[in-house]
């Protein structure tokens, strides 16, 4: 039976993604739902877009677009390199350009236009790089940046009392319009914690790969996930966004 995995952030750790799906030993008809944040952070970046390009001509793939992906993408497009990219990650995804043809850069502008701002096909389950902030669902989101960068959506799951049931008045709309959500931008190990953390409907797959920690791999259904080891190892001379 086909499985459906979540996949949270990168951070540009290509040799760690590399071993994560060698890790899962998919099948051929496995569905994969990459939550963002490909890029910034070790020096990879340019190789796991290309490698991603690569991975979705044999896999069935959704690639959501993270706070960082739309940095990276304003810069591919020539905006410029913005100040806050280039400190929290951008100055490594940039020098990881460097000498590409104009021509391999189109492609790869191209892959980051496509990258959707959230995936609920099943009305049951969202997928969704940070969270939105509108009562009514995503679909009624006056803000479409918070799809990659709020955090009030995680903070609401943690902060919530597990004695309120959601059918009380008191519970928060935002969390009853999707029996599960799916979420990265905030990494778990912020709060010590190294594997994917589910708090009411909200699974966070964010483990902290920019940092010291690892890519994860959730499966949707039987919840069992896979790791690659801490990321850092795999670039001992580098910190990515460690300060």
């Amino acid at each position: 039976m086909a499985k459906t995995y979540v996949i949270g952030d990168i951070h540009g750790g290509f040799r760690a993604l590399l071993q994560l799906i060698q890790r899962m030993n998919l099948e051929k008809d496995d569905r994969l739902i990459f939550l963002g944040d490909y890029v910034d952070g070790w020096s990879e970046s340019r190789q796991v877009i290309e490698y991603l390009m690569q991975l979705q001509k044999e896999y069935d793939c959704i690639f959501l677009r993270g706070n960082h992906d739309a940095w990276c993408e304003e810069w591919l497009e020539g905006w410029g390199a913005d100040l806050d990219w280039l400190i929290h990650g951008g100055a490594a995804t940039e020098r990881s350009y460097a000498g590409i043809t104009p021509a391999d850069r189109a492609l790869h502008l191209e892959f980051f236009q496509r990258m959707l701002p959230y995936y609920d096909e099943d009305p049951h389950r969202l997928f969704i790089h940070a969270g939105f902030s509108s009562m009514h669902g995503p679909a009624k989101e006056h803000h479409p940046s918070n799809f990659f960068w709020d955090r009030t959506l995680w903070e609401l799951a943690l902060a919530m009392d597990n004695r309120i049931p959601p059918e009380s008045p008191f519970y928060p709309k935002r969390l009853t319009r999707y029996g599960e959500i799916f979420i990265g931008h905030t990494p778990t190990t912020n709060y010590d914690v190294t594997t994917p953390m589910h708090r009411c409907n909200v699974w966070n797959v964010d483990t902290g790969a920019a940092f010291k920690g690892r890519i994860s791999a959730l499966d949707i259904d039987s919840k069992q996930f896979v790791q690659s080891d801490v990321v850092q190892e795999f670039y001992p001379d580098e910190t990515g966004r460690n300060k």
